[in-house]
């Protein structure tokens, strides 16, 4: 009969701001069975070995959101990943608070830029003064409304998307995948009466800073897709007002340059996005870029086939608009 228990290492960062000049990483041991949860098995070395460790957690059952940190470089839910996956993977288990916010002590973090970004989208029902709620009553929906919600009700607000963005990382401008996930959920709620407000307000605070790498989806623990969300609330940004600054009309004119010819014309996708003006605002970068790659200025040739890429452009045309 196999073992019932494994020995398992934990790697632990530790830093406490107001004794220690460095964070620095600290080794226990334990024999746990595999299925055994990160969560468990750090409150078991703070009861049995060292009761300085610290780190935030509540309901144990992955609904709270609180004890999200990074096991092994992923940001996860300690509660509901189990150790046995992560030492047949990587023989240890390294155990990180959660990026792009300032920690506290050890894994304990500072989450105010987190939810001062959520306040900003204004997560509530905003209502017409003149068509007030039914008094007494529920104002109710069809299935077919709710549905458009998507995955959204389920966030939890763990912030563990946000740990793993790399915009928020690069930009503090950026509200973040979670944020922009719940201004989803508003925008199509059918009785909000700010969608248009909402979606011409994130066109110019954030909205197009996303890198399109997916991690947030990658990370989240209730499988709430927070990158395709954005990506609807992109379409719909467009829909609502065009190409109004950089970001929107760089995705335009992308989709417009690809068709003409079936190949980037980068100089002419610089000037869809950037307008003339633009382009001479970056003359000095323009021209460096022309002495190491010169084809830049040549147009490309028209592809083989291209009525093949036409087929695919009026398939998108025609096809269902985001919710």
């Amino acid at each position: 009969m196999a073992n019932s228990t494994v020995r398992a290492t934990f790697d632990v960062y530790r830093y406490d701001p107001a004794h220690d000049a460095a964070p620095r990483y600290q080794r226990y041991e334990l024999d746990l069975a595999p299925h055994t949860p990160v969560l468990t098995a750090l409150l078991r070395i703070r009861a049995e070995i060292d009761p300085t460790l610290t780190l935030r957690y509540s309901c144990r059952s992955a609904i709270c959101g609180s004890c999200a940190m990074q096991v092994n470089s992923k940001s996860r839910l300690a509660c509901e990943t189990q150790i046995g996956p992560e030492l047949a993977r990587d023989g240890r288990i390294v155990i990180e608070p959660m990026r792009n916010q300032k920690v506290l002590r050890d894994l304990v973090v500072e989450q105010e830029p987190f939810w001062r970004n959520y306040d900003k989208i204004r997560p509530h029902l905003i209502l017409d003064p003149t068509k007030p709620m039914p008094e007494g009553r529920e104002n109710p929906m069809t299935p077919e409304q709710v549905e458009r919600f998507r995955e959204t009700p389920r966030c939890i607000a763990c912030a563990a998307c946000y740990s793993a963005c790399p915009a928020v990382e690069a930009d503090p401008g950026f509200p973040g995948p979670m944020a922009l996930a719940k201004l989803y959920r508003f925008v199509v709620d059918p009785r909000d009466q700010a969608h248009q407000d909402r979606l011409v307000r994130i066109q110019t605070d954030g909205l197009w800073l996303c890198l399109r790498c997916h991690l947030c989806t990658e990370a989240c623990p209730k499988d709430v897709r927070p990158s395709e969300r954005i990506r609807d609330l992109k379409e719909m940004a467009i829909a609502a007002q065009g190409g109004t600054e950089p970001g929107s009309r760089h995705a335009i004119g992308f989709k417009e340059n690809i068709r003409e010819r079936g190949l980037l014309s980068e100089m002419k996708l610089v000037r869809q996005t950037s307008g003339i003006g633009g382009l001479l605002g970056e003359a000095g970068q323009g021209l460096r870029m022309v002495r190491k790659k010169p084809e830049i200025l040549k147009r490309p040739h028209r592809i083989e086939h291209l009525e093949e890429v036409e087929k695919i452009y009026e398939s998108l045309d025609h096809r269902e608009a985001p919710p």
